[in-house]
């Protein structure tokens, strides 16, 4: 009976002891980790920026952002002066979640900041290269 047993039930497949491993190293993962951006990538512009990050609210105002253009919205923001603008982007305010760490470093998040604040009655200077990696190289 019991060699009767033994042929009519199939064999379990060997165990993929690769995936095994791969499962086990993947629970066992530190919990952070750090995304590396392209260091040779071409700075975006503030215009740039807003487009791909901030116009989906900042546009129709949602959420009490806002809009694009807005001196009197953004007259109250524009007074408190543009390192607390920046702050306050990178590390979110309100509805807004904090934009620093993400897909635009934070000095593109800053020409962002000037390039809105600036089209709502700001006057702020185009924010300067951190370092020449991050400027185009003079031609000679």
């Amino acid at each position: 009976m019991l060699v009767t047993l033994v042929l009519q039930k199939p064999f379990a497949p060997a165990p993929d002891l690769a995936a095994q491993e791969l499962a086990a190293a993947e629970r066992l993962q530190r919990v952070g980790t750090v995304a590396l951006r392209e260091a040779t990538r071409e700075l975006r512009t503030g215009q740039q920026v807003y487009q791909a990050a901030c116009m989906a609210c900042h546009a129709a105002g949602v959420v009490g952002a806002p809009k694009f253009g807005d001196a009197a919205a953004w007259a109250p923001r524009i007074g408190a002066g543009l390192e607390r603008l920046v702050t306050s982007t990178l590390q979110g305010k309100g509805a807004m979640g904090a934009q620093g760490g993400g897909a635009f470093s934070d000095f593109e998040i800053k020409r962002a900041v000037v390039y809105l604040a600036n089209a709502g009655g700001g006057n702020f200077p185009e924010p300067v290269a951190p370092d020449a990696t991050a400027a185009p190289a003079p031609q000679q």
